[in-house]
């Protein structure tokens, strides 16, 4: 990426007391050097926060529908439903990263975003049942995009330092929008929708990277380009995963699936958990080097991978955990609801491995147990056979949550023991147990003064 050589605080903080403040760019790239309005990082504000919770409930639904009629043709709705969730969320991501005021009119504008995200999680899972549903859908969703992109907008003219990508961003999302007319055409066909939505998906992210590409500041040659708060970043995409992590939990509680006493349906659960369990230790984990350099900070292109890759992590992860989650109300579950679960789970661990190796290791040879490729190589492998597992006729739910569960704690043990420094020891020696002598606390307090 960009090489970091400078950081400027020097600007003046907004107003505090202003209902509404002047949004002003947090971080920016100025002739090549990164210039920051305050050294501090920063984490999630506590109304993206709130953001996320109704997002628990809308990947609930999505999940919840594909998993009651499992088809090929409800799996493309599913991933062509949820990406637009996605889009959703990641403008404001991006925004609050960028702009984060915290004033009334950003407050208003996340509520407003969440009142059209009610009306399009309501809606979208009927599509291609109602045309009503469809075009409401549709038009809930260009109606979020375009209220995040013209706030862009308008900040591009309160803030000079991301005004080029701003302005360029919003064009080429009025352009993408415009391929979702079709869709409230109740003539065409639900194929052809689903190729037109598909090319609607695939130019914004297309645009999205483009946008904020070298090859579009190249191509704007402007001075001022846009940077990101890493630390923001980081947290944001942490707390979207752990919302898609909570699909597992919710439904091996809710209504009490699992009761009475012990059985077959609580060992479902309990599995479940730790499944989930070790998917979040493998995310934080990440390729478990001592200095390893975030995809963010030392590649562009690795950072754009990175970003992308977690859309269909989240899809995958999602659709798996709910019907693992469910299986502890079934006692058997179906083909296609296996197909589901193994698929899902499956990709989800090779995604992980994907994203892991986006990271840069400064570690120097030997300095741990094994090199990063032996470290992670237990992901990919565990990944194929989990989805290989429905092939297996003989096997029964239980059997297939069970194996599910032992490869993904043999892949969070061999990574949490193979990326031990050389030489490391089991136990770490307990050391300053004991209070401290009288004589000595004295002594300490009369050297001080």
């Amino acid at each position: 990426m960009t090489a970091i050589t400078a950081i400027d605080c020097s600007e003046i903080k907004p107003n505090p007391r202003s209902l509404f403040r002047q949004p002003l760019a947090l971080q920016w790239i100025e002739d090549g050097k990164l210039m920051k309005r305050s050294e501090g990082e920063r984490q999630a504000g506590r109304f993206e926060l709130f953001l996320d919770l109704l997002y628990v409930a809308i990947l609930a639904n999505f999940a919840e529908n594909l998993a009651e009629h499992v088809s090929g043709v409800n799996l493309v709705k599913y991933i062509l439903i949820l990406a637009p969730t996605w889009h959703v969320w990641s403008d404001l991501r991006e925004l609050m990263n960028s702009f984060y005021t915290d004033d009334l009119a950003q407050r208003v504008l996340i509520l407003w975003i969440m009142a059209l995200l009610v009306m399009y999680g309501n809606n979208a899972v009927l599509v291609d049942e109602d045309i009503s549903a469809m075009r409401t859908t549709v038009g809930v969703y260009m109606v979020a995009r375009l209220s995040t992109t013209t706030t862009h907008l308008l900040y591009s003219f309160s803030s000079y330092h991301h005004r080029a990508q701003q302005r360029l961003w919003f064009w080429f999302t009025v352009v993408g929008l415009s391929i979702y007319i079709p869709l409230f055409v109740e003539s065409i066909s639900l194929r052809s929708k689903i190729a037109v939505a598909s090319v609607g998906i695939i130019f914004e992210e297309c645009a999205w990277v483009f946008c904020y590409s070298p090859a579009s500041k190249k191509f704007l040659g402007a001075r001022y380009t846009t940077a990101v708060d890493i630390a923001h970043e980081v947290d944001r995409f942490a707390a979207f995963f752990i919302i898609v992590l909570g699909e597992f939990l919710y439904s091996i509680v809710v209504g009490s699936p699992a009761a009475i006493g012990f059985n077959d349906r609580l060992l479902r659960a309990i599995w479940t958990l730790i499944i989930a369990f070790c998917l979040n230790w493998l995310y934080v984990h990440n390729d478990g080097a001592v200095k390893g350099v975030h995809p963010i900070r030392h590649n562009i292109y690795g950072a754009f991978l990175w970003f992308v890759l977690h859309l269909p992590l989240a899809a995958s992860l999602l659709a798996g955990g709910h019907v693992s989650a469910i299986s502890a109300k079934s006692s058997e579950l179906h083909d296609g609801e296996l197909w589901l679960l193994c698929g899902g789970l499956g990709a989800g661990m090779i995604l992980l491995y994907l994203i892991a190796l986006l990271y840069k290791s400064e570690d120097e040879p030997g300095t741990l147990i094994l090199p990063k490729s032996a470290r992670l190589i237990l992901r990919p492998v565990s990944g194929i056979i989990i989805i290989c597992l429905p092939l297996a006729h003989d096997l029964d739910s239980t059997s297939i949550v069970s194996i599910i569960m032992a490869l993904s704690v043999l892949c969070v043990v061999w990574e949490s023991v193979t990326s031990l420094v050389r030489g490391a020891k089991l136990w770490e020696k307990w050391e300053n147990r004991k209070y401290p002598e009288v004589s000595v606390t004295l002594q300490n307090m009369s050297s001080e003064e």
